[in-house]
């Protein structure tokens, strides 16, 4: 059980469980463990403090045969999978091995053009935004059910695609996606106005009504739980789509977007264009009919996508950005706890995740004994193929963030940090990377003030609240921070000083369905999830009629 855990960290709504002494101490309890979960015998890679053991740790055993096949690559427009206009295509790879597992249509303006003007129709003459909410409601329904009834294929396809393990996607990933689904079909038909009174004679009703054409540009890291968080409240309010996905993991996607038409989606109302940023998110962006634009991605992307659509027709826009998230243990921490925590806050999704807790700030009582557990954490962390059951971390998306990633290893090297673990490729094929733990970091440093998304763990040592409050807020993000103390004073102190749009106390990576999530300064604009996402696909109108010889005001 203790595997199934680390996979669904993301539905843990409280303290972690106690690890036994042995997990955080010695191989025999990672390879007890691996009985108890029932690992092959040969499945398993560990890590030790040699270097030639780490260097083999993906690269011994041939890939596994997804057991899914690729069904959809062309653009989804109008009801339809279409080649792009110009023909083109690009390969999506299995980040694995750097082979390619298909060619998808590549989508550029003129395809962009053509889902706008789908969608428009869809919304302007279509029977979606004027069928009742109910029936908007059965069609997300139904679509939950063909989720789950598909799970198998779609948490396939998001392993081979993304490189996450087979046992995050499959106990995980997919699970909420219906979850999310399920929720926002429930508030299809709750959204509702409000009679409000005036001083004087008139009927005032404020109404909640569709913005129209909506936009959606979701990231690579969690295409299929993105796809979730946009195109559910989006559709929930009624409204059409067009959702661009990222050029690294377009697979799911497309797949997921089929089963809604088979759910009963109208014709146009959701569009899918495969393609890449300056081409078909620019276009997108800066698109005269797109009443509303949703970025997930990085803090300069998103800066490039409100500029585009400043310039276009001043479009709402709400963006999910990057952030350097502090994971705080306070002096009265249960050590081996807070490791693990810290441990899954960091290198869950191999590290790329916007609010990973990549500054692990560490009380200086507890410090040495901190850095030293966490150092044989990451050197037990089991890497290698995301299909094979007991993989805790599979290959980087690409080979360019792979470079990127050894180019903050080698930063942190150069700055003076401590490289107590890890820091070089994992085997000598596709984009895996050792589970990298860094001591004695400093606030100036590269690794500590830049989002590196990969499974780089910077650990900073401070002596106060009042400090550690100080330098965790001295960064432009503010997306996420964990606290992990017994002190509940601390802990309310800590969160309501922390300039972040999520506190995790005890936990982490919390993501249920009605929980809100966005950041503060350069973490983004807006919130997703809950109650709050609806109001990023609502416009607000008020309707002032005249009220003759009124029994009542």
């Amino acid at each position: 059980m203790a595997a199934r855990r680390a996979a669904s960290s993301l539905l843990s709504r409280g303290l972690i469980a106690r690890p036994s002494a042995a997990s955080s101490t010695g191989d025999s309890a990672i390879l007890g463990a691996g009985s108890a979960r029932g690992f092959l015998p040969g499945a398993l890679h560990r890590f030790s403090a040699a270097p030639a053991a780490a260097a083999t740790a993906a690269a011994t055993e041939e890939p596994i045969q997804p057991p899914v096949d690729v069904k959809y690559t062309k653009l989804l427009i109008n009801g339809n999978f279409v080649d792009a206009a110009s023909g083109k295509t690009f390969a999506t790879v299995d980040p694995r091995t750097g082979d390619v597992i298909a060619r998808v249509a590549e989508g550029d303006a003129e395809d962009v053009n053509r889902a706008v003007a789908a969608a428009r129709r869809a919304f302007d003459e279509g029977p979606w935004p004027r069928m009742t909410a109910y029936e908007r409601c059965r069609v997300l329904l139904r679509f939950a059910d063909l989720i789950e009834q598909h799970a198998d294929e779609i948490a396939a396809l998001e392993t081979w695609d993304g490189g996450k393990t087979l046992e995050q996607t499959t106990g995980t990933e997919v699970p909420m996606v219906a979850r999310y689904m399920r929720y926002y079909g429930g508030w299809a038909d709750k959204i509702h106005g409000l009679v409000v009174p005036a001083d004087g004679p008139h009927h005032v009703q404020v109404l909640h009504e569709p913005i129209g054409v909506a936009g959606q540009i979701i990231p690579w890291n969690f295409p299929l739980l993105m796809f979730a968080w946009k195109v559910g409240p989006a559709l929930a309010c009624g409204n059409a789509v067009v959702l661009k996905t990222a050029e690294q993991t377009p697979l799911s996607a497309l797949f997921v977007a089929s089963l809604l038409h088979e759910a009963g989606l109208p014709d146009g109302v959701l569009n899918v264009v495969s393609g890449f940023g300056p081409t078909a998110g620019a276009a997108l962006s800066s698109h005269m009919g797109v009443d509303k634009l949703a970025f997930t991605g990085s803090t300069g992307t998103g800066k490039i996508v409100l500029e585009l659509a400043a310039r276009s027709n001043l479009k709402p826009v709400t963006l999910e950005l990057g952030g350097k998230s502090p994971f705080i243990v306070m002096d009265d921490a249960d050590v081996d706890q807070a490791v693990e925590l810290a441990h899954r806050a960091l290198f869950f999704n191999q590290g790329q995740c916007c609010c990973a807790g990549s500054r692990t700030f560490v009380h200086e009582r507890v410090y040495d004994e901190f850095v030293e557990k966490a150092r044989a954490r990451a050197l037990q962390r089991v890497v290698g193929d995301p299909f094979r059951t007991g993989v805790e971390q599979g290959p980087q998306i690409d080979g360019e963030q792979f470079k990127k990633i050894l180019q903050y290893v080698k930063s942190g090297v150069d700055s003076g940090a401590t490289l107590v673990a890890g820091g070089d490729r994992a085997g000598s094929r596709g984009f895996y990377i050792q589970p990298t733990v860094f001591a004695d970091v400093e606030d100036e440093m590269k690794i500590a003030q830049e989002e590196i998304f990969g499974p780089v763990q910077s650990i900073l040592k401070f002596s106060t609240v009042e400090e550690v409050v100080r330098r965790a807020n001295a960064t432009p993000y503010g997306l996420a921070a964990g606290v992990f103390t017994q002190r509940l004073d601390a802990a309310n102190t800590l969160a309501r000083a922390l300039r972040v749009g999520t506190v995790w106390v005890n936990t982490y990576d919390v993501f249920d369905a009605a929980v809100p999530f966005g950041g503060y300064k350069m973490s983004g604009v807006g919130r997703e999830k809950g109650v709050y996402s609806l109001r990023n696909y609502l416009q607000t109108k008020a309707v002032v009629t005249p009220i003759k010889d009124a029994a009542w005001l």
